[in-house]
């Protein structure tokens, strides 16, 4: 059964929240989600693991050259998977549920400023969702078939979340910072306005985002939902999705959010 993630915070990280109620023993539910060959169905990289607490977990992503390593921290079955990848914790509690399973996933992102980590929580979140769903599909014999229009989910999560929300910082800058996922920067760059301010940047792990500032305008409330409704168009840009202009109640509606909040960080 599909559930919305819920965003939280844990000892200042960010930390996505999946539960789903399954149709499953532990017992199945356990094997889906610790067997390499299982895995392999549903999970994003192809996965080699020495099931033991303190054990290595190693991922592959198809048509990678090369691995990367994580640290198991608990193998408690039916109950408890915990490990390590890239300093992001991922853990997988299930319990009985009536004549099935509740499998409750967290995923903490553990590496760098917990402000950017966040950035990408949107399309995690939409990356754990078709996952989840495939496991599900899995453990029932079916088939589940990823989205065709990735975009609409991770924006719907990045507003969910207040990813794209700008801000004003202590001296008065405006600032917008926007996950683009792991796109090319020379594409991004391309679809940028031709105006100072924007920066593309990408990290190997923490992949590509933008970042806008500019000084403030006598109306920062009206100046910060056009920006919002630029970074919205140039994310979906980013995926080949050609947003219309947003109508005069949406506009609006945005500007209240901007002039009843506070912005300044």
């Amino acid at each position: 059964m599909s559930g919305r993630a819920k965003l939280q915070t844990a000892d200042e990280r960010p930390v996505l929240r999946h539960e789903r109620r399954l149709k499953h023993a532990p017992e199945k539910v356990w094997h889906a989600i610790t067997d390499p060959a299982e895995l392999a169905h549903w999970f994003p990289a192809a996965v080699e693991v020495d099931l033991r607490d303190g054990g290595e977990i190693r991922f592959t992503f198809p048509g990678a050259d090369d691995s990367t390593t994580g640290r198991v921290l608990t193998v408690d079955p039916p109950r408890e998977f915990t490990f390590v990848w890239n300093d992001d914790t991922l853990r997988w509690l299930i319990s009985p549920d009536g004549d099935g399973s509740l499998l409750e996933f967290t995923h903490t992102f553990g590496r760098g400023d917990p402000a950017i980590a966040k950035l990408a929580a949107g399309r995690t979140a939409t990356g754990w969702d078709v996952c989840l769903d495939t496991l599900d599909a899995r453990l029932s014999g079916e088939t589940h078939e990823p989205p065709e229009n990735w975009h609409a989910g991770m924006a719907s999560y990045v507003e969910e979340f207040g990813l794209d929300d700008g801000e004003v910082l202590e001296d008065g800058t405006v600032r917008f910072r926007r996950d683009l996922v792991w796109k090319p920067v020379d594409e991004v760059r391309a679809l940028l306005p031709d105006e100072p301010g924007w920066h593309v940047l990408q990290d190997p792990l923490e992949g590509t985002r933008v970042e806008f500032t500019e000084a403030p305008e006598d109306d920062v409330a009206a100046q910060l939902t056009r920006r919002h409704e630029q970074l919205d168009k140039l994310f979906a840009a980013t995926h080949g999705v050609d947003l219309p202009d947003w109508t005069a109640d949406r506009v609006e509606a945005v500007r209240k959010h901007y002039a009843q909040r506070p912005t300044q960080v």
